[in-house]
């Protein structure tokens, strides 16, 4: 019996990982529907990218900073460990599970590293349209093999947050979607707005997206591989109560995205007299993000109401980023930043958590980012320039930064 639960168990953290791991295709969609469509074939590199560095940096040393007292040389970097000879087993009893769950070693460094990864895309949504490939390449290496993994620690490897603070995050509104916000808007204050964004007087002009139902398709991709983000962090369902708790985590993830549709198309129609679709899109990511710090001791009904909030909160806090000289093509600081916040403190009321450690939380994880953040760009863009110029945003990255066009057939 204890075997077959260890399967079990094993099974539905790798099946989970899957699924987070199709976010990938969800951010890329969203930001590809959501630009030019001139820069939709850089987005798709981006993307492509960042998920695979994030994988191999989180291999190299994120894991073992994430989890210090849970990784050997040869689990953590297999390669290495035969090149030297070593056992590259990871054995459950040598290295042990961070969570102190029964399953594979394996398992667990897969379910973790998307989660790197997704933290990574937020970052490419709000830097689309103007930032060179290479430059964030190597921004993306620094955050998800450093920046993340040690404030990732903090929380869910045994560090100071869960530890002597008492903060709770059941599946990352602030341990992964605020850290990937504050991340963002680090490398957007250094960047600065894309070309024509705004005018000499401060207003802002629109720089409408090239594909609304690929965005739509991306928005529908998220909803789905969250699931497997809030319902894999249960990291266990071969027990009836196991099971149980899964399954409460499923709907009230499900019900939470619904309510933050429903409130930004009620708020948008409220403020001015439409239905604006892309805040239709923002407002279900923003429920997802809202209910993810706490997905499991709502009911249903509170559920919709945590997810409301957040999608009136990404309605307002996009209008005032904007107005603020922020540009963010996609909303991914409003919706993963701003409702990060929310959500983390949310639980104060949700999950019986301090309002203070919540708080304490966020002011550590947010300021911890997007200081390193900032100064990593900054050093970055001290060597070389990280904005693409104004003649290659007119020409489109595409084709200045990829040598392929997404959609060569329109001249």
């Amino acid at each position: 019996m204890e075997e077959i639960k260890f399967a079990v168990d094993t099974f539905y953290a790798v099946m989970a990982g899957a699924l987070v791991m199709w976010m990938a295709a969800g951010f890329t969609m969203l930001e590809a529907g959501m630009i030019k469509k001139k820069n939709a074939a850089e987005i798709v590199t981006k993307n492509l990218g960042l998920y695979s560095i994030a994988c191999i940096m989180y291999l190299v040393c994120g894991f073992a900073l994430m989890y210090p007292g849970g990784a050997l040389l040869d689990g953590v970097i297999p390669s290495i460990g035969t090149s030297l000879g070593l056992s590259t087993s990871m054995d459950n009893a040598d290295i042990g599970i961070p969570y102190g769950m029964e399953y594979s070693q394996q398992a667990d460094f897969f379910f973790q590293v998307v989660f790197v990864a997704t933290a990574m895309s937020i970052v490419s949504g709000a830097v689309a349209g103007r930032m060179k490939i290479l430059p964030f390449f190597l921004f993306a290496i620094v955050l998800t093999g450093f920046i993340y993994p040690i404030q990732g620690y903090w929380n869910w490897g045994g560090g100071f947050l869960s530890g002597s603070v008492g903060y709770s995050d059941y599946a990352g509104s602030g341990t992964v979607h605020l850290c990937g916000a504050a991340a963002a808007l680090a490398v957007v204050h250094v960047l600065g707005p894309r070309k024509g964004k705004y005018n000499s007087d401060g207003s802002s002009n629109v720089i409408a997206g090239s594909n609304i139902p690929m965005a739509a398709l991306g928005v529908w991709i998220l909803w789905l591989g969250w699931f497997g983000f809030n319902g894999g962090s249960e990291l266990a369902v071969a027990s009836e109560g196991s099971a149980i708790a899964v399954s409460q985590v499923f709907m009230n993830t499900n019900m939470a995205a619904a309510g933050g549709v429903v409130a930004a198309l009620l708020v948008s129609l409220i403020m001015t007299g439409k239905m604006d679709v892309t805040m239709a899109m923002n407002g279900a990511i923003a429920g997802l993000v809202a209910i993810t710090a706490d997905p499991l001791s709502p009911s249903g009904g509170m559920a919709v109401l945590v997810g409301a909030i957040g999608g009136v909160i990404v309605y307002f806090s996009i209008l005032y980023l904007e107005k603020s000289g922020i540009d963010d093509p996609v909303g991914a600081i409003s919706a993963h930043g701003t409702v990060g916040i929310f959500g983390v403190l949310a639980v104060s009321f949700t999950g019986g958590a301090s309002f203070v450690t919540q708080l304490i939380g966020v002011l550590a994880i947010a300021g911890f980012t997007f200081i390193m953040s900032y100064l990593t760009t900054m050093a970055i863009n001290s060597v070389m320039p990280i904005r693409a110029t104004d003649e290659e945003q007119d020409l489109g990255l595409d084709v200045s930064e990829i040598g392929i066009e997404a959609y060569p057939e329109f001249k």
